[in-house]
């Protein structure tokens, strides 16, 4: 019933309460729509603003739903209608989590892919522990050095890391050098001029991370 519709509003149970959720199909007859693929992505700090609905993460929704890959958005708890009080990463894990659920319950033969920017990129990186068959990771503007992200250099899917050099909140050398130590496969979007947000630069973003999974994701 939800691939009936370009977009749908959706609620998923979490362990503090509703999320407010919004699924976006993928678009037919394009490049990875006969994979029947779904990316859950994260939205960044909520105590800085971040929600579903900002521009990065649109990004990101249109670039997979451009490509045939369904979308999966939703806002952490105390975000938007979405129910419960920010929990400093550990309660956020679990929204994530509950969303993964959703998407096993709904989409049982739909492999998973996941992405996050800023914040929502930590949350996902430790998510993606927990899906062995995970297809694919992006990270944009990874706050490497305030949370936990990789175990040992190694991710169990191949990753797309996205960082600006003129980033204001993320040191952007501390993302290259930690790339470059990372031991399974990964790929890097660099943008001398971007700032943490991307600004001016999203129709970039839009079309570099397309060609990016493009080459990453088998089909």
């Amino acid at each position: 019933m939800l691939l009936d519709e370009k977009e749908s509003k959706i609620t998923i149970v979490g362990s503090a309460g509703n999320l407010e959720s919004a699924f976006s199909r993928g678009d037919s007859g394009t490049q990875l729509f006969a994979l029947n693929a779904v990316v859950i992505v994260c939205h960044p700090h909520p105590q800085h603003g971040g929600a579903m609905d900002n521009k990065v993460v649109t990004t990101l929704m249109r670039t997979y739903r451009d490509l045939g890959v369904h979308v999966l958005r939703f806002n952490f708890r105390g975000v938007g209608k979405s129910e419960g009080l920010f929990d400093n990463a550990k309660g956020e894990l679990d929204d994530l989590l509950a969303a993964v659920e959703w998407v096993k319950n709904n989409l049982p033969e739909s492999p998973m892919l996941l992405a996050g920017f800023s914040f929502g990129s930590s949350i996902a990186a430790r998510a993606s522990y927990a899906q062995g068959d995970l297809l694919h990771l992006t990270l944009v503007a990874p706050p490497v050095e305030r949370y936990e992200y990789d175990r040992s250099g190694i991710f169990n899917a191949p990753v797309c890391v996205i960082q600006g050099d003129k980033d204001e909140r993320v040191i952007a050398q501390g993302v290259y050098d930690w790339v470059a130590q990372l031991q399974s496969p990964a790929e890097l979007i660099r943008y001398p001029e971007a700032s943490h947000f991307f600004h001016g630069f999203l129709s970039q973003l839009k079309t570099d991370l397309s060609a990016t999974l493009l080459r990453q994701i088998t089909l």
